[in-house]
């Protein structure tokens, strides 16, 4: 199988960190942002994800819910990313987690971090926290190559 390889590594000495940094200087591209940003939205009734390194709480914004043309449509829905970016607070909360991620991301990118999941929930996750990673997802993907959306509760309906 050795002799096969386009790639030999001796780890014997290697601690699993060392590792890690030689895998990731030898084998990814440079050239670009390679970290995989994940960005999943929830819904806190259902529990949080258990595998998000950072967890965004969005149920202080205001909620499309209880206005009732909005609450059977979702945060992918043009009507709710209206109301949404129409909300000063919502806006906040974008620009602080942008804020947030812009300063961090590099640091786990330093270290050799190759994927990163970032849990965005509101109380069903229908609205709030559909729109949020949307968003988020959007303006990052300008930096970097490999930017997720998953929805884990839209087909709760």
């Amino acid at each position: 199988m050795a002799d096969l390889a386009d790639l030999t590594i001796d780890t014997t000495q290697l601690t699993s960190q060392q590792l890690k940094s030689q895998f990731v200087d030898r084998v990814l591209d440079h050239g670009s942002r390679n970290i995989n940003l994940l960005f999943r939205s929830f819904g806190f009734k259902y529990g949080v994800p258990v595998d998000a390194d950072f967890v965004f709480d969005l149920r202080c914004l205001p909620n499309p819910h209880w206005d009732q043309t909005l609450r059977n449509l979702s945060g992918l829905d043009q009507p709710v990313q209206d109301y949404l970016h129409s909300q000063p607070m919502v806006n906040d909360m974008f620009d602080d987690i942008t804020r947030m991620l812009a300063r961090w991301v590099p640091r786990f990118e330093a270290n050799s971090r190759v994927y990163m999941t970032v849990a965005i929930g509101c109380t069903g996750g229908q609205h709030r926290s559909v729109y949020m990673p949307q968003r988020l997802a959007e303006q990052l993907s300008h930096d970097y190559d490999n930017v997720l959306v998953r929805h884990r509760e839209l087909n709760r309906r």
